[in-house]
């Protein structure tokens, strides 16, 4: 049986970090073997809210890439491409705009919440109220049948599924409703407590080096009530036990849990523990990403290679989507 295809992407705004590794990454390289796997750089969705900052993107979109060969993505068994590579993603996002009410766009969660958090911006622009349109000709256009997103993603899926049953119902069946496949996903914040974020200044990268990673270890807050070292601590809000988590077997997880506990173990020799295991969990991550980055021409051969069967898909759907409109 053929297996079924999802699609999932990503916007070049900079290195990927650990938060989108175990956000994303990670689950995408588990699914290649069950799924169809169909991976995108989203140039165009870049532009949505930095369109006056376009300098780096070409850049951006080949760290991704490398970031994307390290963190487990294999071409041999899923197509990696560039979304503007594909011009018939603009041909299908000008469509469905045709059919698509406007009080659709306006309700998205996203479009509010980002309006507030990034206040500095001019987001009133057509692109940026649109952007789940062209989201939704990014998956349809390949038939995606589902997509990998975490439970906050939910909704732009959701809109994805009523703009293919409104143009299903106008032009006649072309398109099947993507399911949204919920990923479990290891949620780590940034060096402060927040949100692991680029804008936030507080991440650590796939592509950090150890000296790196250990200075960035040493910054983060632990139990923000934990004043002293002979105060006890709280592991569960200690951002560094998260890690210890994901990157310390199982009996240092065990000590460090009691003994922090007890306030037998600092945070200064608890990050010194983390950091340690987050060096040796990265550095296959990191040989890899370095064998790919001296190699640029198998680099460009890769997306060269999946631009093409992206393209083929693509161009396959637009001749079912042009038949099915009379144009």
């Amino acid at each position: 049986m053929a297996k079924m295809r999802i699609l999932s992407g990503m916007r070049p705004t900079g290195p990927l970090h650990l938060g989108n590794y175990h956000g994303a990454l990670a689950n995408w390289a588990a699914m290649q073997d069950t799924y169809d796997g169909f991976f995108f750089v989203a140039d165009w969705h870049a532009l949505t809210t930095d369109y006056e900052t376009t300098g780096a993107i070409q850049d951006n979109i080949r760290e991704m890439v490398l970031d994307w060969l390290a963190g487990g993505l294999d071409p041999a068994r899923s197509t990696l491409f560039v979304q503007s590579h594909v011009k018939e993603h603009a041909e299908l996002f000008l469509l469905l705009s045709m059919i698509t009410p406007v009080p659709w766009l306006e309700r998205n969660p996203t479009y509010k919440d980002q309006i507030v958090q990034l206040e500095n911006k001019d987001l009133s622009t057509f692109g940026f109220l649109g952007y789940p349109v062209l989201q939704a000709a990014d998956i349809i256009i390949y038939k995606a049948n589902g997509v990998p997103v975490g439970i906050d993603q939910v909704p732009h899926v959701e809109l994805t599924r009523e703009i293919v049953r409104r143009f299903n119902f106008i032009y006649g069946n072309v398109f099947p409703e993507p399911q949204a496949l919920l990923t479990e996903t290891s949620k780590i914040l940034g060096l402060d407590r927040r949100k692991m974020s680029k804008s936030y200044q507080n991440a650590i990268y796939m592509s950090d080096d150890p000296e790196t990673v250990r200075g960035k270890v040493s910054q983060m807050v632990t139990d923000p009530r934990r004043m002293r070292k002979k105060d006890p601590g709280d592991p569960d809000v200690c951002n560094v036990f998260t890690f210890h988590r994901l990157y310390s077997d199982e009996a240092l997880v065990t000590r460090v849990n009691a003994e922090c506990r007890t306030a037998a173990i600092g945070c200064v020799e608890c990050k010194k523990l983390m950091a340690e295991n987050l060096v040796t969990g990265m550095a296959p991550l990191l040989e890899k990403r370095r064998k790919y980055a001296e190699n640029k021409s198998a680099v460009e051969d890769i997306i060269r290679e999946g631009d093409a069967r992206a393209r083929a898909a693509a161009m396959a759907t637009m001749e079912e989507v042009r038949a099915a409109v009379r144009i």
